[in-house]
């Protein structure tokens, strides 16, 4: 047995709704004073303030895409690892804001001057740092996965609940083609009694190949505060399998390829099918199984019970290079494909899709092209999911995915995480929210101890 099912124990947590509570943070937006704003003709009252925390790696992409928008003033930034080659490139080009390491100091010297937070760290830094800008009133975009466990997703519905505040998680292609066109065609009956998805994610990942027997010390840099870095979960030492970027491979730290992909390949599907929660989770395959790092390669079935009139829903997950799901036999003996997207089976239609935005494809060919003039429309112009997570913020939009939202999906993810860590097959009470025939399925829902200080984030 693993030495990490020794060290869970069982943790509680208090949420309250929002009819029981008194307290709505309800912020107004900090006038941009900035040559920024002139510069791209927005009236400075016009524009968001924002801070950034988490600007190496992903955090990169993020700023620039916010700073396009042409609403978002970005006036704080932080890092964990503020003075490294890892973060210059953006505090070069972003040379205003004043920068911090600690996100604590960023928000009791900066706090006055901001509305929202972007959060681009680690998968289990999201929820510490989230839950924090919450309780200050602050809006709140967190890249995906949204938590890096259950309990801390149903904690952050219930933050969200209770504050009244918008709230985004980054599945950007929640605000592009797919999304409209899924949509469409699913409130013109083009997707309908879907019974079968199959999702894959074929390219290389971080942890590939690698032989992990343990967690070994390394020196750790001089720039990063490692204890911070570790945030609620027991310390490990520093390694540069963990920073930068390869946190992503442990199970203590990451989700692995769900939490990278998942959101960007499954969003839809499980958003207008309505799936939910599923009963059942098979790991129907694990090259490599290991206690620290996710598996080489993994397939992961997902059972969801009939909703409404719609029927029962099997969802299967590929990852792996080598692990590559069948096609559709509508395509064909050799067929071209992405090596991440999925097919969609239903009654009288089947389609392919891809990732984040990519509209999905009627299959085979020929009746996608005899379809088309009759295919209903869907807009082409809308606002992208940076733009649309700032203009919900000033009240002129909703929010597209919002915790409520993307709670529940990254939900889906993190079950599954829990197949690829146990193997087996995991019956999961959907109403209870609990394993029927696992005890350390229950405990892994929670995650590890927290540590010593952190204790209060789990409390709304």
């Amino acid at each position: 047995m693993s030495k990490i099912y020794n060290q869970l124990n069982r943790r509680s947590f208090i949420a309250s709704s929002a009819a029981a509570s008194s307290m709505m943070f309800l912020p107004n937006l900090t006038v941009a004073q900035s040559k920024e704003s002139k510069s791209k003709g927005v009236a400075p009252s016009e524009k968001l303030n924002m801070a950034v925390i988490g600007i190496g790696g992903r955090g990169r992409q993020v700023m620039d895409s916010l700073d396009a928008t042409g609403i978002v003033n970005i006036v704080a930034i932080c890092d964990i690892d503020i003075g490294s080659d890892w973060t210059a490139e953006m505090r070069q080009k972003f040379p205003r804001p004043p920068a911090y390491q600690d996100y604590r100091e960023l928000f009791d010297k900066e706090g006055d001057n901001f509305d929202a937070v972007a959060v681009v760290v680690p998968d289990h830094a999201h929820f510490p740092i989230t839950m924090h800008a919450m309780e200050r009133g602050k809006h709140v975009y967190v890249e995906k996965p949204l938590a890096h466990t259950f309990e801390e997703c149903e904690i952050l519905m219930a933050m969200e609940k209770k504050t009244g505040l918008v709230t985004q998680m980054g599945n950007q292609g929640h605000s592009g083609g797919n999304y409209f066109q899924f949509k469409a065609w699913y409130e013109a009956g083009i997707i309908k009694d879907v019974d079968r998805v199959v999702a894959y994610m074929n390219s290389p990942r971080r942890w590939h190949g690698w032989e992990i027997k343990g967690y070994e010390a390394q020196d750790a840099p001089d720039t990063i505060d490692w204890d911070l870095w570790n945030m609620t979960r027991p310390e490990k030492p520093f390694n540069e399998k963990l920073h930068p970027g390869n946190w992503r491979s442990w199970f203590n730290y990451g989700n692995g390829a769900f939490g990278d992909w998942g959101p960007h390949i499954l969003d839809t599907c499980h958003r207008f099918l309505k799936l939910g929660l599923p009963h059942t989770i098979e790991a129907e395959k694990r090259d490599g199984p290991n206690d620290y790092i996710f598996p080489q390669a993994s397939t992961i079935r997902f059972d969801f019970a009939k909703r409404a009139k719609m029927p029962p829903v099997k969802v299967w997950w590929y990852d792996g290079v080598e692990n590559i799901p069948d096609a559709p036999k509508e395509m064909g003996p050799n067929p071209k494909v992405a090596r991440n997207g999925k097919f969609i089976y239903s009654k009288d239609l089947n389609f392919l899709g891809g990732t984040h935005s990519d509209v999905l494809r009627i299959i085979p060919e020929d009746k996608y092209r005899d379809m088309a003039p009759s295919l209903p429309k869907f807009p082409l112009k809308n606002s992208d999911h940076f733009k649309n997570f700032a203009l919900a913020c000033m009240g002129k939009e909703k929010s597209r995915s919002p915790f409520h939202i993307s709670a529940p999906l990254t939900q889906v993810f993190l079950l599954g995480v829990i197949a690829q860590h146990l193997g087996g097959s995991l019956q999961f009470d959907t109403k209870k929210k609990r394993f029927k025939n696992s005890k350390i399925g229950n405990q892994l829902l929670e995650g590890p101890p927290v540590r010593k200080g952190w204790e209060h984030y789990y409390k709304v």
